[in-house]
């Protein structure tokens, strides 16, 4: 279960969260995209540019016979980039109709560390299991409401974003549960190329999940979310073992 508690506006200084405990109320779940979007976004590695990534909502999805949506994003490096840490991978995310949980999650990746992973998710045992290469692990025990690393991202544009916010939600990668504490931390102006976007800044804390490294004492994921009725993340940072990846969206078409 999606849970958020309210604070008020203070100094965030590394991963120290100060939280009043509250309950989520139906007013602050919203549907903020629809199947068809796609955002396609510019790379860039420190200043370097390294190459694109494409998030889609798509249309007609379904699981198992059942309505629900399906989300897909796919990221590659330029050759330039491929000489220092080389990336094609398609993350593939399956959520019920109303993206309160995940169904079924998928990363295939060809680059420099190949995986080709399924993340089954049981909502009759309450237990989400990895499989890489047809090799299946020990299921890790989910709770209601557990999201995959993708379908985080959608998760977090169904609720209002207020400046002071934390809203916590159960994410696995089939290998660790964590809840992930988003932080919704600032309204910043973010400028992409000639526009200018009012921006809500969120910052989830993903570091314990698999394959993706923080630096001592910096987020490794940051998103930052229109302010609109649409929360469309137009920038998103993260960290890995060879420093800073930044998205920019370059395109949207709905």
């Amino acid at each position: 279960m999606l849970k958020k508690y309210s604070i008020p506006i203070i100094l965030l200084v590394g991963f120290m969260v100060f939280a009043a405990a509250g309950e989520i109320v139906a007013a602050d779940r919203m549907f903020t995209f629809e199947p068809g979007e796609r955002l396609v976004y510019r790379a860039k590695w420190f200043f370097i540019p390294a190459g694109e990534a494409v998030i889609e909502a798509l249309r007609g999805a379904s699981f198992n016979g059942k309505a629900a949506h399906h989300f897909v994003m796919t990221t590659s490096t330029n050759p330039q980039i491929d000489f220092f840490y080389k990336i094609r991978e398609r993350q593939e995310s399956f959520t019920d109709i109303h993206v309160t949980r995940s169904l079924q999650y998928r990363k295939k990746s060809t680059g420099d560390y190949p995986r080709e992973t399924v993340v089954s998710f049981d909502w009759t045992r309450m237990t989400a299991t990895y499989d890489n290469f047809g090799q299946p692990e020990k299921p890790v025990v989910i709770q209601s409401g557990t999201f995959d690393p993708l379908s985080l991202i959608f998760a977090i544009r169904m609720h209002r974003l207020i400046p002071g916010d934390v809203l916590e939600i159960p994410v696995t990668d089939g290998k660790h549960v964590i809840n992930t504490k988003a932080i919704v931390a600032s309204r910043e102006t973010v400028k992409i190329r000639h526009d200018v976007y009012d921006t809500l800044l969120v910052i989830p804390d993903m570091s314990r999940l698999d394959g993706i490294v923080s630096g001592r004492g910096a987020p490794s994921l940051k998103i930052w979310f229109t302010s609109d009725e649409r929360h469309l993340p137009v920038k998103i940072q993260t960290r890995i073992a060879v420093g800073s990846f930044v998205f920019e969206l370059v395109s949207a078409t709905f």
